[in-house]
């Protein structure tokens, strides 16, 4: 079973948000999942970090050989960014 960590979209029309769950790579994007361990809520990217994520269960599921998508592996990097920056002030 390959395991994948990835965006699953739910909302209202016009307003996305968006679950990070870790779910096998069969599974429909808005299907079945194994565990959700975050949130990206796009309405937020202007104000603070949009990306609410378990840090302690992605390294668990990485470590598990899960692989993150693109979209989500970009996500990582980019709040990772603006929490060193955060950090820095």
């Amino acid at each position: 079973m390959a395991v994948h960590i990835r965006l699953a979209r739910s909302g209202t029309k016009k307003r996305p948000f968006y679950r990070v769950v870790v779910t096998d790579q069969r599974s429909p994007r808005g299907g079945r999942f194994l565990e959700n361990i975050g949130t990206f809520d796009p309405a937020m990217e202007t104000k603070d970090n949009p990306l609410k994520i378990d840090e302690g269960r992605l390294a668990y599921w990485r470590g598990t050989g899960a692989v993150p998508s693109e979209t989500l592996t970009r996500l990582i990097k980019r709040s990772a960014k603006v929490a060193a920056a955060a950090a820095a002030k």
